[in-house]
């Protein structure tokens, strides 16, 4: 079900993740504030970039999961990365996650294209029914933007995930419902200057 696929906005374009992407990748996360709450830099050295690229290569090569380079049209410049997630298929539901944007692209058009992109081919093609955005609960700024784009708070998940230095992560968790969605959608619609800034097409 998690085939690769290309979505686009008039602004950005999210393009499957491939090898060739590392230098860009690791350039455009190479920064302290996008890992600030996070238990280090993934994105730190080419070697580390390389490592967090391949685990997402190997998921998406088994249809585990999509992962997109982030591309603001207009400088034709990778500008974040972005994937969707822990599919499943008995009840339909996806995550949104491991997303980080250059810090000169955030609190711009970029998160609310990217999202929009991404649920709208939750929602009405792969037929999801419910979709999670999580974020650390200390990272206020993340929560804001998923508020922002739609997403219902639904409380803290403590001792949530294993981090890699085996401390754990309390996660404020967010969800849109395929019940949500036609109100998320119209809200996100609104945010652009035309509704004609976003559509969709996908490339198998």
């Amino acid at each position: 079900m998690f085939n690769p696929v290309t979505l686009a906005s008039q602004k950005i374009t999210l393009e499957p993740l491939t090898i060739a992407h590392l230098d860009a990748f690791q350039l455009a996360g190479n920064f302290e504030q996008v890992w600030q709450h996070m238990p280090m830099n993934r994105c730190k050295d080419q070697e580390t970039a390389r490592q967090w690229l391949n685990i997402a290569l190997k998921e998406m090569a088994q249809g585990k999961e999509i992962g997109f380079a982030t591309i603001d049209k207009a400088s034709n410049t990778l500008v974040g990365s972005t994937r969707m997630i822990r599919l499943n298929s008995t009840h339909k539901k996806l995550e949104i996650g491991y997303t980080f944007i250059t810090p000169k692209f955030q609190r711009s058009y970029v998160n609310s294209h990217a999202k929009f992109l991404m649920l709208q081919h939750a929602f009405e093609h792969l037929g999801m029914v419910r979709v999670e955005i999580c974020t650390h609960e200390d990272n206020q700024q993340s929560r804001t933007a998923i508020a922002r784009i739609g997403g219902q708070f639904e409380g803290i998940l403590r001792k949530h995930r294993r981090n890699p230095d085996n401390s754990y992560r309390n996660t404020a968790m967010f969800s849109i419902t395929d019940d949500d969605w036609p109100q998320v959608k119209q809200a996100l619609l609104a945010t652009g200057s035309s509704e004609q800034e976003f559509y969709h097409s996908q490339v198998a």
